[in-house]
């Protein structure tokens, strides 16, 4: 049995505009120890797929669908049910920690939380944890700092520190969504080994959730390639970032500049680009969501959602058009040079 399990997850949004639909006929399996990535452009349904997992979504969101842990069906429960699976058995990174963290309270106090309601510890065990907590993920001097409040500590820190309480109550699954905006390369680059090395340490299982497919590529196992709320295709990271299939998967990882690019590049050229722009959730296509997007694009892909198609024991591709997805209809790894090497994070 998988460890996380959704099926034919959707999330409807009431808006001033009319109902729209973020999250369309999502599944996927997460067992432990693995590690998922959820990859697209901004307004594809990353965010609001995590916001369902944990049961967090805005007061004007649904979720329909199955969300199963251990088997435990998630949709539907009580909000004291929920409290006992987030920060327990489900912890999230969130996108920005300065909007996460209180302002007015203690870093220590927002740590030690989880443990006084989910480990019944008492405040001193809970404050001697928070302090071991702050030490592995790199605050320095951690029995002095654990007193400072969130606008105290920098960007990386206070990211590190969303680590920490995200970590306090032991969980079986973190979420990570976009963990390192507004980070620079080396604070980013020492945050994502640090989530890495905790998750191998604890035996956790991971989904990130980036648009950074150099993030993608370098630290998780699975991939799923989301676009208009719907999963375009999913596989091993190996199958997406060698064999990408899907036009759109192309056409993201053909926009990412290589190395190669990068030394040779004259000014003035320009990388490819995906043309259009993404479609409005109000009035998204009736068929493929990418058919007005898409070199490829029949009159079937405007009507009907095309069925979801097996390449490999673990690739899949949701696309109707037999010359879309043929290997040779994408010519060049326009994403690693040519060199067959996944791409790094920027």
């Amino acid at each position: 049995m998988p460890l996380l399990e959704a099926h034919r997850l959707r999330v409807d949004l009431s808006t001033h505009r009319g109902s729209v639909t973020a999250v369309r006929d999502m599944s996927f399996t997460l067992d432990r120890g693995e590690t998922l990535g959820l990859v697209g452009e901004s307004g594809c349904g990353k965010s609001m797929t995590a916001l369902a997992l944990m049961g967090l979504l805005p007061g004007n969101g649904t979720a329909t669908g199955s969300i199963r842990l251990h088997g435990q069906e998630l949709l539907g429960l009580r909000d004291r049910s929920w409290r006992e699976v987030r920060g327990r058995r489900m912890a999230m990174i969130f996108q920005e920690p300065m909007t996460a963290l209180n302002p007015v309270h203690r870093i220590g106090q927002q740590i030690a939380e989880p443990m006084r309601l989910h480990l019944d510890m008492s405040a001193e065990a809970a404050q001697r944890k928070t302090i071991e907590l702050l030490e592995r993920v790199g605050i320095a001097d951690p029995a002095r700092r654990v007193d400072s409040f969130p606008h105290q500590f920098s960007g990386g820190q206070r990211q590190r520190i969303m680590i920490a309480m995200a970590l306090a109550a032991d969980p079986e699954v973190l979420i990570a969504d976009e963990p390192t905006t507004a980070l620079d390369v080396t604070v980013q680059k020492q945050v994502l080994q640090l989530i890495a090395d905790l998750v191998t340490e604890r035996g956790m299982s991971l989904i990130l959730i980036s648009h950074d497919l150099g993030v993608i590529a370098q630290n998780v196992q699975r991939v799923l390639v989301m676009y208009g709320g719907h999963v375009v295709e999913n596989g091993s990271t190996s199958d997406i970032f060698a064999r990408p299939a899907h036009p759109y998967t192309r056409g993201l990882l053909a926009s990412r500049p290589s190395l190669a690019h990068r030394l040779i590049a004259h000014r003035s050229d320009r990388l490819p680009t995906i043309p259009g722009s993404v479609p409005d959730l109000l009035h998204m296509p009736a068929g493929c969501p990418f058919s007005t997007r898409c070199a490829f694009a029949q009159s079937a892909c405007h009507v009907a959602i095309p069925p979801e198609i097996t390449l490999a024991s673990s690739h899949h591709v949701r696309c109707g058009v037999p010359e879309a997805i043929a290997p040779n209809s994408f010519t060049g790894n326009h994403f690693d040079g040519g060199h067959g090497q996944l791409p790094q994070s920027a």
